[in-house]
This record gives C-alpha cells, sequence and structure tokens, in this order.
C-alpha cells in the first residue's frame, strides 16, 4: 500500500491507539508492523482472528500475558554459549509461566466456545516446564542465586556467614573496649572493598596495626582494617570468590539447558506476539464500538452508520454509504465546512482497517472491499520548497494517481479542478473523472462546481451526492445525502443574515434560468426527502413501540403460563400425598382382613379387595402434562392392540399380558395370577408380542413383586434363572410364613419346565411348606405354583 495514501488518512494514529494495547513488546512490535492487505483470504483470516479474540475478551477479560517478555536476545546469547544472568534467567522462566497460562486461557475458552484459530496458535505453545522449575528453583523473585541451587553454594555461604559473624563478634570485642573506644571516631563496625573495618581518628592511626582503606574528605577518619581480623577478611573474600565461581557453575548448568530449548522458545515468542496482538485488536474494537464487516473482492462498499474513529464519539456524525452495486462514481457537491473531506476521510480509513483485520466503527452488516491500492488527494498539497501552487501539486499527484491504478483500485479526490479558473477546471475535472470511471475504479470526489452535477445526472454508474445544510441555522449537518445534488444556498443564507432584498433580487437576476430550475429541482427533492424521512421517523418510532408493547405481553403471558403451573403441580401434589395418605391406610386395612379371614376361615372375595383397590387408585390424580407436552400426548395416535402384547393397564397401574380381545372394545388381560376383561381405552400397548419374543433372550433377568411390601401373596420369577429364583422364593416363604399367610402363589410362567421343575423341588424340601401343587384354571395353570404353608 502506497505510504502516502496512510499518511493522507492518518493510518498511523489508529495503529498507536492499537499499539497502546498491547500486553506486551511482542504484541506492540506485531502492532507497529501492521499493514493493509490486498488478499481476500489473508483479509478473512485476520478478520476471524480479530473476531475470535473480540468474543474470548468479552467472555472472560483480558488474557493473561503478565511475565511474557521478549527474551530473543538472551535466547540468541545462550545458543551462541554466552552466559545468561540471574535477571535473564528469571525473564525466560516467567515467560514460560505466562506462555503456559496464554495456553490454558484459550484452549479452556475453545472448549467452552469455539475459537478454532486461536486455539490452533495456542497449541503451538510449547511447555517447557521442567527448564522453569529448574530456573525458578535456583533464582529468587528479587533475581538473587538462592542457596538451594547447589549444596556446594550452600556448603560456602554458611562458611561465610560464619566468617562473617566471627569478624563481627571480635570488632565489637574492640569497640566496646574503653580504651579503644576513645581512638574511635565512631563506635560502629563498616566495610570497605569487601573488608570490615572500623573507623579511627587521624591521631591514634599508630596504635592500630593492619591496612588502612579509605579516609574522610576531611582526613580526620582513617577506616582501618585490624590486624587482628586481616586473616580473617582474607578468609572471607576467598569464600566470597568461591561463592562466585560456583555461581557462576550454576548459572552457565542453567544457561546450557536454556540453549537446547532456544528455538522452541523463539517460535513461542512470535506465536505470543500474534495472540497479543489479536487482543490488542479485540480490545481497540470494543474502544471504538466497532464490528465485523463483511468482505468483498467485488469493489462493493455498504457503509451502515460509518464513524471516523479518530473524532470523538459525541461529535461524530454517522455516515451512510454504497458504492459499486448501481453506480461506481459518487459525485459530492456543497459548500465548505460542510464535512465532505470527513467523508471521504472516513470511507478511505475504514476500508484501510477493514483490510488490516480491524472491526470498524459502524453498524452491523457493514461490508467493505479489499481493494488492491487505495489513492486519494486530499487537502491542500500547496510546496513552497518545490515551488508548486495548490493546482499544481494537486494535478501531480493526480497524474501519478493515474499511472497507477487498476480497475480494482478506490480512488478518493477532494476538491476536483480547484485552485484554477472555473470553467477550465470543471472541464478538466469531468475529464479526469470520466477517464477512472471507464476504467472502472471506484470513485468518491469532491467538487464546488455545478458543471459536474449535470455530468452525474446525466452519466450512467454516477451518482449525485452532498452534505446536508440546515438553512434555519445556518449550519451544516455533515451529513451525506447520496443522490440529492448540493446547493450553494448563498441566496438563502444571504437573506437570513440582513442582505437587502433588493440586492438579493438583482442576484437572483443574474443566474440563468437554467440554474434556476436546477436550484428549484434540487430545493424540491430536498423537500421530499425531509418529508419521506420525517415519515420514516414515525414509522420506525411505531414498529418499535409495537415490538415493545409485544414483548410485555410474551412476557407476562409467560409468566401467567409459569404461575398457572404452579399452581397445578402444587394442587396436584396436594391430592396425591392425601390419596397417599388413604392408600397406606386401606393396604393395612386389607391385610388385616387378609389376616383375619386366613386364621378364622372367613371368606373374603380376592377379586372384592383388588376391585376396592382399584377405586382407590382412581382417586389419585393423575398429573395433567401442560404446554407442548400436553399437546404431543394429545396429537399421540392410538395403537393397534393384539394378543400377547404387553399393556399397562392405567386403572389398576399394572402391566398384565393381553390373552385374547373380546370384541371391538374390551381384552382379556393377564394379571398375575388373575384374568379381567378390561377396556381398550384403558390399555396402553408397551410392548408387542413379536418384539418380546425378539428381545427375550437379551432381557435382563428380573424378579418382579406384584404385591406390596408390606403383605405379598404372590411372587412373580418370569425372566430370572433358577438359581436367582431359589434364593427369591426361599426369602418370600419366610416373609409369608411370619405374616401368617395361608397360602401363596410362585408364578414363573410355562416357559421350558426348568423353572417349573426346580422350585417344585425346592419346595418339597422346605420347611415352611405343608404341600404345593399347580395352579387350576382361573389361577394361571401350569405357568403358577400354589404353596400351602404350616
Amino acid at each position: 500500500m502506497d505510504t502516502k495514501i496512510l499518511k493522507t488518512l492518518e493510518y498511523a494514529k489508529i495503529v498507536h491507539k492499537l499499539t497502546q494495547h498491547a500486553a506486551t513488546s511482542l504484541g506492540k512490535a506485531v502492532a507497529q508492523a501492521l499493514q493493509p492487505s490486498s488478499d481476500l483470504e489473508e483479509v478473512k483470516r485476520l478478520l476471524q482472528t480479530t473476531d475470535e479474540a473480540y468474543k474470548a475478551d468479552r467472555l472472560k477479560g483480558n488474557a493473561p500475558f503478565g511475565g511474557v517478555v521478549d527474551i530473543r536476545a538472551s535466547l540468541l546469547r545462550s545458543k551462541i554459549g554466552g552466559t545468561l544472568n540471574p535477571s535473564e534467567l528469571l525473564e525466560i522462566a516467567e515467560t514460560i509461566r505466562g506462555s503456559r497460562r496464554v495456553k490454558r486461557h484459550v484452549l479452556n475458552l475453545h472448549e467452552d466456545d469455539p475459537i478454532p484459530m486461536l486455539a490452533f496458535q495456542a497449541e503451538q505453545l510449547t511447555e517447557h516446564k521442567a527448564l522453569e522449575d529448574a530456573i525458578l528453583l535456583c533464582i529468587d523473585d528479587q533475581g538473587e542465586v538462592m542457596d538451594s541451587a547447589s549444596s556446594e553454594l550452600a556448603a560456602i555461604r554458611r562458611e561465610i556467614r560464619g566468617g562473617e559473624g566471627r569478624i563481627r563478634e571480635k570488632l565489637e570485642q574492640m569497640i566496646r573496649s574503653s580504651s579503644i573506644q576513645k581512638m574511635l571516631q565512631d563506635a560502629i563496625i563498616t566495610i570497605r572493598g569487601d573488608r570490615y573495618v572500623i573507623p579511627v581518628k587521624q591521631e591514634y592511626r599508630s596504635h592500630f596495626g593492619g591496612i588502612i582503606h579509605d579516609q574522610s574528605g576531611s582526613g580526620a577518619t582513617l577506616f582501618i582494617e585490624p590486624e587482628a581480623i586481616v586473616a580473617m577478611n582474607n578468609k572471607l573474600r576467598e569464600l566470597r570468590a568461591a561463592e562466585t565461581r560456583e555461581i557462576e557453575k550454576i548459572l552457565q548448568m542453567l544457561t546450557a539447558q536454556t540453549a537446547e530449548y532456544a528455538d522452541d522458545l523463539l517460535l513461542d515468542l512470535d506465536v505470543l506476539g500474534q495472540l497479543d496482538f489479536a487482543f490488542a485488536k479485540a480490545r481497540l474494537a470494543h474502544l471504538i464500538h466497532g464490528t465485523l464487516p463483511v468482505m468483498n473482492d467485488r469493489g462493493f462498499l455498504k457503509i451502515r452508520k460509518g464513524r471516523h474513529p479518530l473524532i470523538a464519539a459525541e461529535n461524530v456524525v454517522p455516515l451512510e454509504v454504497e458504492l459499486g452495486n448501481q453506480y461506481s462514481t459518487i459525485i459530492v457537491t456543497g459548500p465548505n465546512t460542510g464535512g465532505k473531506t470527513v467523508s471521504l476521510k472516513t470511507i478511505g480509513l475504514l476500508s484501510l482497517m477493514a483490510m488490516s483485520g480491524l472491526f470498524v466503527p459502524a453498524e452491523d452488516g457493514s461490508q467493505l472491499c479489499v481493494f488492491d491500492a487505495i489513492y486519494a488527494d486530499i487537502g491542500d498539497e500547496q510546496s513552497i520548497e518545490q515551488n508548486l501552487s495548490t493546482f499544481s501539486s494537486h494535478l501531480t499527484n493526480i497524474i501519478r494517481i493515474l499511472r497507477t491504478m487498476t480497475p480494482k483500485s478506490l480512488v478518493l479526490l477532494d476538491e476536483l479542478g480547484a485552485g484554477t479558473d472555473p470553467a477550465e477546471g470543471s472541464a478538466l475535472a469531468i475529464a479526469i473523472l470520466e477517464h477512472i470511471h471507464k476504467l472502472g475504479c471506484r470513485i468518491v470526489a469532491t467538487t464546488h462546481y455545478s458543471e459536474l452535477k449535470a455530468y452525474a445526472y446525466n452519466r450512467k454508474g454516477v451518482i449525485n451526492a452532498s452534505m446536508e445544510f440546515d438553512i434555519q441555522t445556518l449550519s451544516p449537518t455533515y451529513r451525506l445525502l447520496v443522490g440529492v445534488p448540493g446547493r450553494s444556498n448563498a441566496f438563502a443564507i444571504a437573506e437570513r443574515l440582513g442582505l437587502q432584498k433588493s440586492i438579493i433580487d438583482h442576484a437572483r437576476g443574474e443566474v440563468s434560468d437554467e440554474d434556476m430550475r436546477v436550484e428549484s429541482m434540487i430545493a424540491s427533492l430536498e423537500a421530499d426527502r425531509l418529508g419521506a424521512e420525517a415519515e420514516r421517523s414515525t414509522a420506525e418510532a411505531l414498529r418499535k413501540q409495537m415490538e415493545e408493547q409485544r414483548a410485555r405481553h410474551e412476557a407476562e403471558l409467560r409468566k401467567f403460563e409459569e404461575q398457572r403451573d404452579r399452581l397445578l403441580e402444587k394442587a396436584h401434589e396436594e391430592a396425591r400425598e392425601a390419596v397417599s395418605k388413604a392408600k397406606k391406610e386401606a393396604e393395612t386395612i386389607i391385610a388385616d382382613l387378609r389376616k383375619l379371614a386366613m386364621e378364622e376361615g372367613a371368606s373374603v372375595k380376592e377379586h372384592k379387595l383388588i376391585e376396592a383397590r382399584r377405586k382407590l387408585d382412581e382417586a389419585a390424580p393423575e398429573q395433567k402434562k401442560l404446554g407442548k407436552l400436553a399437546n404431543k400426548a394429545k396429537a399421540a395416535k392410538p395403537q393397534k392392540i393384539g394378543a400377547g402384547d404387553e399393556v399397562m393397564v392405567y386403572s389398576l397401574n399394572q402391566r398384565g399380558h393381553v390373552v385374547e380381545l373380546s370384541g371391538s372394545s374390551e381384552a382379556l388381560v393377564q394379571l398375575g395370577i388373575m384374568k379381567m376383561k378390561v377396556a381398550l381405552s384403558d390399555l396402553e400397548l408397551v410392548k408387542t408380542a413379536e418384539t418380546a419374543k425378539t428381545q427375550q433372550p437379551k432381557q435382563a433377568a428380573s424378579l418382579k413383586r406384584t404385591r406390596d411390601e408390606h403383605v405379598r401373596m404372590e411372587l412373580d420369577l418370569r425372566g430370572a434363572n433358577l438359581e436367582e429364583a431359589i434364593v427369591e422364593v426361599d426369602r418370600f416363604l419366610d416373609e409369608s410364613f411370619l405374616s401368617g399367610l395361608g397360602q401363596v402363589y410362585i408364578i414363573h410362567g410355562k416357559g421350558t419346565g426348568i423353572l417349573r421343575t426346580g422350585i417344585s423341588e425346592f419346595l418339597r424340601r422346605h420347611k415352611h411348606v405343608k404341600s404345593y401343587r399347580l395352579g387350576n384354571y382361573g389361577e394361571g395353570g401350569t405357568g403358577v405354583t400354589v404353596a400351602e404353608l404350616k
């Protein structure tokens, strides 16, 4: 991209804003090198990365780039054998740790809400935890090598601390002596050149042996190392030299480990820079309230309420413009200070931002094009140094544009043909526009010449536009009006400012009839536009009001339905609890009746007890399905029931098998040891006979108890193997005996007879069984064994 256009459209200011949002120097470097791209696929990729970062930033906030620094110089020095200092190694460890945090952050986000491009980049980051741990084990947060770095270093430092303690102890004994204190300038211990000394007055220098290391500025004080500690200081110096050598050895070891992973870490830095750059673009998008533009390469622009990103939000006027569909050239006319130049710059700068992978400050649905180049001739190009007039400078720039532009270029021309004779300037402007238009470029040009209004009106693919001007306030509104040519408004402004009417009338007489007709036509178009906009605003307000009312109605309806469902559910729950309580009491009474009948030989018909229980079950309220489930239940189609099918009897809340159909409305159903005629409307098909046969081999063994847990007179063993059945029969007989039952029914089915034979053999030897027999007609036949208990 031409650097001149970048400067003209102030692209560098956008890059500067972007750089400020980068968290690391790596990201700042990538941002500073940002350039627009003319490759559509690359632009789409850059925008997708920005969109993913925008989503991630909105969901989880800023990525954790803390600790990540540019360690390239240190890594390169480690590769050539240089020794890194503790601070450099600490930065490497912190960067490794920061890289790991960034990777975890991005991949965790990707699991919750896919961000594939950022996740792909994050997966490239290596995790050299071993190197990080090795560095942090040796170097503390202040960049100092710790005692734990090696056992040798720990031993040396223990000796140093011991030696320092002995020297201090020796010197403290000396300065506490009253005879020596009078010779000291101050009773303190200090250090000169890593050696412990005491401040001695000049006149007492001969009373101390040892070495003089320093003296005060006045010469009255000498800093003397007493002879008594010279040897001790020498030893201490040797230990410190050994400490330095050991630290150097540790640093060389850590540097060698770093060099092994230097190439990986260099690649990590590139990835971290790209990730930081992506999140910086997301934060800039938040700042400018940007949106993701739709990109194309067919020269189509549609900017919806676009705003110049460098103008304060409270001052900017949104721009609505479409270019490249029905027309490829827009000619903007109108007076100065109306905002024509800002409109040009907004179109150009938003295009550059989109081509750089940045969100644009416009509404959703805006479309921008990837141009091979953008050219602009904007502003005062007068150059005193080159002895060029404004016209000459503009023309020189336009000639350069004409030489390099292509059909896929965007050309922005401000005040085309200005700075020379109006007649010649307008003719030259029309010729230049015609040449560019024939080439197929997209053009937005501004001018003062009224002749260009007629050119735009008569030329296919060219349209007039103007900057709106409020006659009442005599001020521009800075709104671009596409399709309406600009008016000079000179007479109206002069009249509002108080110029004599006779002068204004005389001026109008000097204007040709054709020009007056054009002005009248423009005024009529503008009046129609204002009326249409007012009606549209009214319609928009009504639409919003209707939407708000509909939203309120739907919210109230949902609230009512939720409240209704809660009340119904509560009522059903209370009814179920009441019936459940009654059922428990009834079951207790029925159990007592059975026991009494067994003990006293009274006759209580089993079918009467079952009928009483059925009536009690019918009293239980059934939870009605609400909402969509109810509608679905109502819409369910009845299923055809045949002999052998497994069915659910609603009134008894029990499963059974259809023996045969009795007419068109009833069926004979086997329920345990009983057979009952039940209405087909009271049945629901659970499993057809064919399905039961195919699924029977795969069916898991299960033991079904058909009676309640308090008193059971029958045990259903169908589907169980013999070993499981024997265990269950033994438990059932014990419970029945303890309950005082005289007779029980064991349902084993007919099948192959293995289960029946095994149970009979077990009953023959059981201690609680008095006798047993196969079921009679109406009791289940050979599928049931009846046992009488002792």
